[in-house]
């Protein structure tokens, strides 16, 4: 029987976002330590090293301009793999059979793995903003925009990690679309060059790409820089978050592979 949402369910909620944080911290070298490492190598290499022939981009040190595309890799990574895992791990173990029977709303649920992935994203990212701090490549002429943003794409790729979660029958499925969809479109989003340096057609083209206006959100916050239209860019954001999160609910409310 489908669950109605009557009031919100303050206690469940906490409860997710706690679970999803412990998770978090228990296993600190996969889901901090390795983003910090990683961000650490991207800013070294693409920084420093190829910085060092590349001075400016945009009027900017090429440092500062990488270092925004970055810091949105790890917040996609860290945000699909916090939602992905802790649903699918939930049908795997069948503990999610006790969250279906507990007085918990589907819109609920659906919140808590979001709130959950959110709050991961915020951790990884802020440490990493720490690791850029070392190398001199951050700023922040826009902190509210910067927040409003990494909570928007974070709340997007929790989305698409809980539909991919649904979806996935094995933990090789698991990583299907992040291996095959989102990584590739993140490199060609304009994450480590300007858009200007491309040819024309290939700039439209780049247009064409969401994940362009993601990273230059959030380096139009940083650097005050922006390459795209940042309405297109904030409705872009606002939109897919509408649209993935009614086709998550009504994917709950069916019971799409969550119920036997």
């Amino acid at each position: 029987m489908t669950k109605k949402f009557a009031g919100i369910n303050w206690i469940g909620l906490y409860t997710f976002v706690r679970r999803g944080i412990k998770r978090t911290f228990r296993v600190v070298i996969q889901t901090i330590l390795a983003p910090m490492i990683s961000a650490a190598l991207y800013i070294f290499i693409f920084g420093v090293v190829i910085g060092s022939q590349i001075q400016e981009v945009a009027g900017v040190p090429y440092i500062s301009f990488v270092f925004p595309g970055i810091l949105m890799l790890s917040i996609i990574n860290a945000s699909f793999s916090s939602a992905s895992s802790s649903l699918y791990f939930m049908r795997w173990g069948r503990s999610i059979e006790e969250i279906l029977i507990a007085p918990f709303a589907y819109v609920e649920m659906i919140i808590g793995l979001m709130l959950e992935s959110v709050a991961r994203s915020i951790i990884v990212s802020f440490l990493i903003l720490v690791v850029g701090l070392l190398f001199g490549a951050v700023s922040l002429v826009n902190p509210l925009g910067f927040i409003l943003y990494v909570i928007g794409i974070s709340s997007i790729f929790a989305l698409l990690g809980i539909l991919v979660a649904l979806w996935a029958e094995s933990f090789e499925q698991l990583t299907v679309l992040n291996t095959f969809i989102i990584t590739p479109l993140t490199y060609l989003g304009g994450i480590f060059y300007s858009i200007t340096m491309l040819p024309e057609v290939a700039q439209t083209i780049t247009k064409l790409n969401p994940f362009f206006y993601f990273a230059d959100g959030i380096r139009s916050s940083m650097i005050g820089i922006s390459e795209a239209n940042s309405y297109v860019g904030a409705l872009l954001t606002i939109g897919l978050i509408f649209f993935l999160g009614l086709l998550v609910n009504y994917l709950f409310s069916i019971g799409w592979k969550i119920r036997s």
